[in-house]
């Protein structure tokens, strides 16, 4: 479905669909800024849900060490599959005992890259991002983690690296030593718009996350999905907004609400 519609990450080779299937839900419901609760679905729900992404032309998978089990149940899950995906995962957030910690150090970075290749069933990662607390100039000056996942870039290990970022700053400086950045940008968080200038400036790339602000955002009109999306994707060169549900009809919403978009854009553009 928008299959056509993928973009390239930087210049690593790697082209990713223009919404990302956000995994946190598959994983973890403790302390998670969601408006409502949730039961995290299983094992038969998950496939269902792998099965329509893929059919709707959906190739990236978001996930991270700090979404609970999110990564093992997705090793499970896309065994024989790994091909279809472009799996991107975090380093430097922990959760453990219902708590976030967080360890930046190179070591832990290493241990934590080839902890989530094991979980995730798989020799390589494709897209390795650090899980920013909001320090972002210190977490990339004092521990170096963009060195270390450079390094691990020239290994093999990882294709693509880069941080989710809470900063002005921080995202451009990531973005001087990596290849992406992920970073909020919706109708009611704009700050950030000087990292996805330099980006489009620099040829590296962009991942949008909290497009409809975990879902709290509301909007006036018929189609609030659709009118976050079109602000979204109203500058050009973000690549990707990655989006988490657990709900079937709202996946294919969102896709829906998505290529909408990014196809007006381009007439728009012509």
């Amino acid at each position: 479905m928008i299959e056509h519609l993928r973009k390239p990450v930087a210049d690593t080779g790697i082209v990713i669909s223009p919404i990302g299937f956000g995994t946190v839900k598959l994983g973890r419901n403790e302390q998670v800024k969601y408006p409502e609760t949730f039961r995290i679905p299983d094992d038969r729900e998950v496939l269902n849900l792998l099965a329509l992404a893929r059919d709707l032309g959906v190739n990236l998978l978001d996930t991270a060490p700090a979404y609970g089990r999110s990564e093992e149940r997705l090793g499970k899950l896309i065994n024989g599959q790994r091909f279809s995906w472009v799996i991107c995962t975090k380093v430097g957030e922990e959760f453990e005992h219902g708590e976030s910690r967080f360890d930046f150090t190179p070591e832990h970075i290493r241990f934590s890259v080839e902890r989530s290749m094991k979980r995730l069933g798989t020799d390589y990662l494709d897209m390795v991002l650090v899980h920013s607390n909001g320090d972002d100039i210190d977490i990339i000056r004092r521990y170096g983690c963009l060195d270390v996942l450079a390094d691990l870039k020239r290994e093999g290990l990882v294709l693509a690296s880069g941080m989710s970022t809470k900063t002005v700053d921080g995202g451009i400086l990531a973005l001087q030593q990596s290849d992406c950045a992920m970073v909020t940008w919706n109708l009611s968080e704009q700050g950030e718009k000087a990292v996805l200038d330099y980006a489009k400036d620099h040829g590296k790339t962009i991942l949008v996350k909290k497009a409809l602000a975990s879902g709290h955002l509301c909007t006036e009109g018929q189609d609030p999905v659709q009118t976050c999306m079109d602000f979204v994707f109203s500058y050009a060169d973000v690549s990707a907004a990655v989006v988490g549900t657990i709900n079937p009809e709202h996946l294919r919403h969102n896709v829906r609400a998505v290529m909408q978009s990014v196809e007006r854009l381009a007439v728009g553009e012509g």
